[in-house]
């Protein structure tokens, strides 16, 4: 996690749906599918209070949440920099009564750690050996989990950290297994070129058999082209990796939405990029785009069914810009500021129990980078197909 506000709204990501269309100045086109829509209802939702802490630890920049349905277990991971404590991930139960949530209690905190055996560095003192947590899944058939580290792009004239993005593999005692190989389009450079800093890899889930998995970038790649404003939305990538062999097996293009408000003192901080992915059924992903400008304390969060179906493998593409493909197609599930209530940073979502009519939830949680000023929200869903 960064800063308060840029941090922020650099994990702000939200997703849109768009008809079939063709971009003049790239060839770009999207298609619609044809399959059936789910909609999510909101049935329940609480807050965890800004002052909790947990076996020695505060808690807060919870950034991404998975469900284990056979323990009833919840793995939350925290994208502290090890500038509060060492980083690390949480256990959790959720009680539900009557399809609401009844109580959120945490049950272990389990500290990450680097291929050495430690616990990653401070941010602060020790840049180059920190690490920035963004998402986690947990992998029933190995009982061991998968975390994203999000590396830096920090080039000033006081210092210059070039720390590449990361897809590791742990054992549920935070000890290192392993790691994906990253294409060579995810690593740092000191020249525009590659992820962003506090743009690169954010989500993560697996497909419904565990043998492919499935990671996304926030903002668009240098050669990728321009971020998201409020007129129009960058193109980002989404990858596949194989989970047995570890390596990348495709890519694909993705248009983000615009920037949701103008920011406040104009041409201040904004952004949006999508913040989290879920698995749906084959070659759909639900995706989540969270949007944020200076003055507007909410963020604007939009969930779109994604479709990979149709969309050109572009794993071989320097770049998307002039290029003639096919985009993931995607169609509007949610936007939640039509749910009527203050929506903050929402960075994770993983199926959970079903519900007493058998249908199925999901399940959101929101990072409030450990700020007084936000909000660490639960929100549950019933999934309407």
């Amino acid at each position: 996690m960064q800063t308060a506000t840029h941090s922020f709204m650099r994990k702000l990501i939200f997703l849109v749906v768009f008809p079939t269309f063709l971009f003049s100045c790239s060839n770009l086109k999207q298609s619609v599918d044809s399959k059936t829509t789910p909609s999510l209802k909101l049935v329940s939702s609480i807050e965890i209070p800004f002052e909790e802490t947990f076996q020695n630890t505060k808690v807060g920049g919870l950034s991404g949440i998975d469900y284990d349905a056979k323990s009833d277990l919840y793995y939350l991971i925290c994208d502290d920099r090890s500038m509060f404590n060492d980083s690390r991930f949480y256990t959790a139960k959720i009680s539900l009564s009557e399809d609401k949530i009844k109580s959120f209690a945490f049950q272990n905190v389990t500290y990450l750690k680097d291929e050495t055996g430690k616990a990653y560095d401070n941010w602060t003192t020790t840049p180059t050996t920190s690490s920035d947590p963004e998402d986690m899944r947990y992998n029933p058939k190995t009982n061991s989990l998968i975390w994203s580290s999000e590396g830096a792009r920090v080039i000033t004239a006081e210092k210059e950290v070039l720390q590449n993005p990361s897809l590791n593999f742990m054992d549920i005692k935070g000890d290192f297994l392993g790691n994906v190989t990253l294409p060579e389009n995810l690593k740092m450079q000191k020249l525009e070129k590659g992820p962003r800093n506090n743009g690169t890899l954010e989500g993560i889930t697996f497909d419904k058999k565990y043998k492919n998995i499935y990671t996304n970038i926030e903002e668009p790649l240098f050669e990728d082209g321009e971020q998201a404003n409020t007129s129009k939305g960058g193109l980002i990538r989404l990858y596949q990796f194989d989970a047995k062999t570890k390596k990348n097996t495709a890519q694909f293009g993705y248009q983000l939405e615009p920037i949701a408000r103008e920011p406040n003192p104009k041409g201040a901080f904004a952004v949006n990029g999508v913040s989290a992915i879920q698995y749906y059924s084959k070659n759909q992903l639900l995706v989540v785009e969270r949007s944020y400008s200076t003055g507007t304390q909410a963020c604007t969060v939009k969930v779109f069914l994604c479709d990979l179906k149709k969309a050109t493998n572009v794993k071989n593409y320097a770049s998307l810009q002039n290029q003639k493909l096919e985009l993931a197609s995607k169609k509007l599930v949610l936007n939640m500021d039509d749910l009527g209530i203050f929506i903050d940073n929402i960075e994770g979502l993983t199926f959970g129990p079903k519900l007493a009519n058998g249908n199925p939830s999901i399940i959101f949680v929101s990072d409030n980078n450990f700020s007084d000023k936000q909000k660490t929200q639960v929100l549950m869903f019933e999934v309407v197909k």
